[in-house]
């Protein structure tokens, strides 16, 4: 067999209660203090019925800027500071009674700071009785005619209810009463508090409605207080009530010394239907409202209050008032009450007045009374934490658990947060303005527990039998006893009759001959014949007419049979109508639970799709910045390159101006130099054919080049690398560079069929330089893009490539290739050669200046040309390409002719 685990109490079951999917949400009222000075600042404002708005006080900062915050708050109805105790009643409490008297359990509690008028809400004052005298009146104006007699209900030590009989209930009362120490007065019930008296005025008495008369009722009142968070019965008798005169056989009062004892605390405990109560409470039960307030009276005068900078009596103590209302249905005569404890119903209705929210700094308390405002305020956190947790597990779908231990006053109300009964909140505040802070956190509060959705009682199920039996039972005696009257009447007025014949005369006889006394009682007999002939007729009358009414009875009942059957028909047709009424709500119920879960999984999914698109949504938007932010860039960008390359543009044009002069001015330097060396040449031939002189030796055609002087000599910056030639100085079909790249010798074009072609593949974003010297390639077919088409028809291939080189500058690479076909029918490029067109600076070298005499007597011209100072300064730079120097530098070289 299984053992169970050790150290481990099995769990016991949840009671299996009907289920209800119709909640209601917590009923949150609001109700305005007067104040005490009319010229006193005041910081709530009543907007409507159920709208208030909140004033910041003067020199009260809630933003962080400094600025006034004015707060709305709505709530299910709001009292202004004119309202009366009845209209709040009418409004609040009276529900919840009415709900009582049907077998449904009630919370009403208020809450606030201190000295926001709580405990006058509750109680009241004498003319103006609060919720709790005005539900005691309205409960015993209702049940009052239909009330059991004493000790007919008996409660039990586990929250139970248990009926007996009238006899037990006799011996009970009996014993009881012998059991008093102190005897009772008849004045003694009489007398009522003087300060309790007048709480309620006749016209305001009020009685509900649909009151079941086929039940006998009995109220249980209990009062209980939570003080630093242990529970005391304020009940049961202390030492004070202990040490009153107790009385001997003589009727002197005599004094027994005792020992004070403090009064000990309460434990919660959970019934077998999982409902609170307090274990070991004294329950009072009373049979008139002002017996019930006397006792709660006799309670309140036990509780703990304090005197404080904010109250002259706060309470320092959580109150629980609870009325206990104990109803069981009379049996099938409609004589006795039903002896079934399954059949008893009891609901009950807790009346809570909150001890008040405070801060210790305005209050002033110390030792005790800190801890007292420490717990209070710290069952008010964890009620509150309860129901924000409770709102977030039906808002959000979430099952956290709710911490109702943690504090006795949400433990003990647990229930009714579970779905015993309706809550009601009476937010009492202060509108002066030295409260505004705590009136803030209190607005707070009430507003989310309005968010808080309790179920829905279940109404209390119908006994099976016939109702309106205590009106037939009475009506019944009624009769009977009407009968008995009757029935007496006719046996007086027989016994009338009977007693009214004449008395017989004296019959006696003296002497034979008289003829006077037989006559005589011969005439009285006959007299007294005819009298009982006479009552004969009379009984016959009566006995006939009493027959005629028995007749009449029978007719009667056989009638009402009649009626009575045909009202069991009728109501067997209706049991039917009912059953199937309950099959079709059944049929309902199970729809409407799979509609709701349906609603639940389409709620679940719409939550999703929600976070979904508000995901989507923000990241859409974070998008939308970052293009926008993009694109602003771009726009600047743009701007910017647009400036740049604007003033790079002008730049180049002038500096093409320029270097173009400066060519003109070479070209007319070089001009001018070889128009003077063919002068002189024309002078040494001219000098050679003079006669005398023999003729010089043949020359050559074409004389060997000279190596240049090292003044001619290009600098090493100035000489053009291999990659770094300008396209101006090579050939127009520049010759193949040397690869190691292995060529197919397959597939070529033989090159006697005619001049090579080129594609000239140019990108629609390379840039003109404006450059003077450019690249020149015959033969060849421009395209933006390759195609087949293009590459069918040429041979050589050639990509220009524009980047900006390390010095910022721009530098263009020419990427050569050959066009090879291939197998399937298409043709390949493959490269061969890259070249690198560069702009740099050129700088000029130093060198030594030489005299133009010394080129003049050696007779060398040429040399003498480059090397003479006004020659070299007539010269202009070129620049070249791929070279260090910008655009921003120039050079002017300005000629200096020299005169013929």
């Amino acid at each position: 067999m299984n053992r169970q685990a050790k150290c481990k109490t099995p769990r016991r079951p949840p009671p299996k209660k009907p289920p209800n999917s119709q909640r209601d949400p917590v009923g949150v009222y609001l109700r305005v203090r007067p104040l005490v000075a009319e010229d006193e600042e005041c910081c709530i404002e009543v907007i409507s019925s159920s709208t208030v708005q909140l004033h910041a006080p003067e020199g009260f900062k809630v933003n962080r800027n400094g600025e006034y915050k004015e707060t709305q708050y709505s709530f299910k109805k709001v009292f202004g500071v004119s309202v009366s105790q009845m209209e709040l009643f009418e409004n609040v409490a009276k529900p919840l009674v009415v709900d009582l008297i049907h077998g449904k359990n009630g919370l009403l509690f208020t809450y606030g700071v201190t000295g926001s008028g709580k405990t006058f809400t509750m109680t009241g004052s004498p003319g103006q009785g609060g919720l709790l005298p005005r539900s005691l009146d309205m409960i015993f104006n209702s049940v009052g005619p239909f009330q059991a007699k004493r000790y007919v209900f008996k409660t039990d030590d586990k929250n139970g209810m248990e009926v007996q009989c009238e006899v037990d209930a006799l011996l009970e009362r009996q014993r009881r009463e012998n059991n008093l120490t102190v005897p009772k007065t008849p004045s003694s019930r009489q007398k009522v508090d003087p300060e309790i008296g007048d709480m309620l005025k006749p016209e305001e008495a009020c009685k509900a409605d649909g009151v079941d008369e086929d039940s006998c009722y009995s109220v249980f009142v209990s009062y209980i207080e939570i003080y630093n968070n242990y529970i005391y019965d304020l009940l049961e008798e202390t030492q004070e009530d202990a040490i009153k005169p107790k009385w001997n056989g003589g009727g002197t009062p005599v004094r027994q010394n005792t020992e004070f004892i403090p009064p000990q605390s309460k434990t919660l405990r959970e019934d077998q239907n999982h409902n609170m109560y307090v274990a070991g409470c004294m329950e009072v039960e009373v049979k008139s409202a002002e017996e019930a307030f006397q006792v709660f009276w006799r309670g309140q005068k036990k509780r703990k209050v304090a005197n404080t900078r904010l109250n002259r009596e706060s309470s320092r103590s959580h109150s629980v008032f609870i009325i206990k209302l104990a109803q069981a249905p009379l049996d099938a005569d409609g004589d006795n009450i039903l002896q079934d404890k399954n059949q008893v119903s009891v609901s009950q209705l807790c009346l809570v007045d909150l001890a008040g929210s405070e801060r210790t700094g305005r209050t002033g308390a110390e030792g005790t009374r800190i801890r007292e405002a420490g717990n209070i305020n710290q069952s008010l956190l964890n009620l509150r934490t309860c129901l924000e947790i409770l709102r977030e597990n039906q808002m959000y779908g979430t099952n956290k658990m709710v911490p109702y231990r943690d504090s006795k006053v949400s433990h003990l109300f647990k229930n009714y947060f579970d779905g015993e009964g309706k809550v009601r909140m009476v937010v009492c505040v202060n509108p002066k303005t030295d409260d505004y802070e705590e009136t803030l956190l209190v607005m707070r509060f009430a507003e989310m527990t309005q968010e808080v959705e309790v179920a829905r009682p279940v109404d209390r199920p119908i006994c099976g039998f016939t109702p309106g039996r205590r009106h037939r039972n009475q009506a019944f005696r009624e009769e009977m006893s009407q009968r008995l009257e009757d029935r007496g009447d006719a046996m007086s007025a027989l016994n009338g009759v009977v007693l009214s014949l004449p008395p017989l005369p004296t019959s006696e006889l003296t002497d034979p001959n008289d003829e006077i006394t037989i006559p005589r009682l011969i005439e009285a007999l006959q007299n007294r014949q005819r009298i009982r002939q006479m009552m004969i007729e009379e009984f016959n009358r009566a006995a006939s007419k009493m027959k005629s009414m028995l007749q009449e009875l029978d007719s009667n009942v056989i009638s009402k049979e009649n009626v009575i059957l045909e009202q069991n028909g009728r109501l067997a047709e209706k049991d039917k109508v009912i059953h199937s009424n309950k099959t079709e709500i059944e049929r309902l119920e199970k729809t409407t639970k799979m509609q709701e879960h349906k609603i639940d999984i389409l709620q679940k999914t719409t939550k999703i799709y929600e976070d979904d698109k508000r995901s989507l949504q923000q990241e859409l938007e974070t998008r939308g910045h970052r293009l926008q932010r993009e694109l602003s860039e771009k726009r600047r960008m743009e701007q910017r390159m647009q400036g740049v390359v604007s003033d790079t543009q002008h730049k180049w044009e002038k500096e093409c101006e320029r270097r173009v002069n400066a060519m003109q001015l070479e070209m007319q330097n070089k001009l001018w130099v070889k128009d003077e060396k063919l002068k002189q040449l024309k002078a040494i031939v001219t000098e050679s054919k003079t006669p005398g002189r023999p003729d010089p030796q043949p020359r050559q055609t074409q004389p060997p080049p000279q190596r240049p002087s090292r003044e001619e000599r290009p600098s090493r910056e100035e000489r053009p690398s291999r990659e770094e030639r300008p396209p101006s100085k090579r050939s127009a079909s520049p010759s193949p560079v040397p690869t190691t790249t292995p060529v197919r010798p397959r597939h070529r074009r033989s090159r006697s069929a005619g001049v090579e072609k080129w594609v000239d593949h140019k990108p629609p974003s390379s840039l003109n330089l404006g450059t003077v010297l450019q690249p020149v390639i015959p033969n060849a077919i421009q395209v933006s893009a390759p195609n087949e088409k293009a590459l069918s028809k040429c041979d050589r291939y050639v990509l220009t490539h524009q980047e900006v080189a390390s010095d910022g500058e721009i530098q263009t690479k020419l990427i050569k290739g050959e066009v090879i076909k291939t197998r399937g029918g298409g043709q390949s490029v493959q490269f061969t050669d890259i070249e690198t067109l560069k702009q740099e600076l050129a700088t000029v070298s130093s060198r030594k200046r030489k005299s133009s005499e010394g080129a003049a007597a050696s007779g060398n011209q040429t040399d003498g040309a480059w090397t003479d100072v006004e020659t070299r300064c007539s010269v202009a730079l070129e620049m070249r390409a791929g070279s260090n120097m910008g655009p921003g530098v120039e050079h002017h070289g300005i000629p200096k002719r020299r005169k013929p």
